[in-house]
């Protein structure tokens, strides 16, 4: 895991570095995905963010069974879209 040290400016605003910015695959003017979990502010593309929720909505069609394995895949699809379109 990358650590680096950066300040937040005026506004709230805090620089992500170029290194990280290049890893995630963002640049000026996306949108991320920002929680806080156990005290840490988690930062993830959108892109990343719509894998995760793929592969959760597959994990729940496995469990479900094969024949709802289907319809949580046209789900997932339809998620990535609506997450796409804003």
């Amino acid at each position: 895991m990358q650590s680096r040290a950066v300040k937040i400016v005026e506004g709230g605003k805090l620089i992500i570095p170029a290194s990280f910015r290049r890893e995630l695959e963002i640049g000026t003017g996306d949108t991320v995905v920002i929680e806080l979990v156990d005290g840490e502010l988690r930062v993830r593309s959108r892109k990343a963010d719509l894998r995760r929720l793929q592969d959760r909505v597959r994990q729940i069609g496995r469990r479900e069974g094969a024949e709802q394995s289907a319809a949580a895949d046209q789900t997932s699809d339809l998620a990535a879209a609506e997450i796409a379109n804003g």
